[in-house]
């Protein structure tokens, strides 16, 4: 009689088991199959953040004049971000004393150079991430 309990007890327990290893599968497939769908572009406005337009000096004797335009993953990202812009534009001045005119020579160059401030905010930020820096204009003389 022991024998046969312990039997029907281990087989339902094995069931459950199997029907939650099941569910679980699933469960993370049909997760991963929903698309994320991209943010409209008034989703990408009010989730950015302009920075003013900064002069400074490159390293060497040129100058440059630019401004960023930061997009941010949701509203309250964007507004940390404001509230961050002196630390924005410290970084934003440091990373150019470091470089020079070369160095924005070609679309990798803005480009290498809007992923340095990506990298470089992202740690900052407590609300959300950065997912984008756009050089919307800059002038080097």
């Amino acid at each position: 009689m022991k024998n046969k309990a312990l039997t029907i007890t281990l087989i339902i327990l094995v069931c459950i088991t199997l029907v939650g290893i099941v569910g679980l599968i699933l469960a993370l497939q049909l997760k991963g199959n929903v698309e994320e769908k991209e943010p409209s572009i008034d989703e990408i406005i009010e989730a950015s953040v302009d920075v003013p337009e900064i002069t400074t000096n490159l390293s060497g004797r040129q100058f440059i004049r630019i401004s960023l335009k930061i997009q941010t993953e949701n509203k309250k990202a964007a507004e940390e971000l404001a509230k961050r812009e002196f630390q924005v534009k410290n970084i934003v001045i440091q990373e150019l004393s470091e470089m020079t005119s070369k160095d924005f020579e070609g679309k990798a160059g803005k480009q290498a150079f809007e992923e340095s401030i990506k990298s470089q905010l992202n740690p900052l930020m407590q609300e959300g991430e950065i997912e984008k820096v756009y050089i919307v204009s800059y002038i080097i003389q």
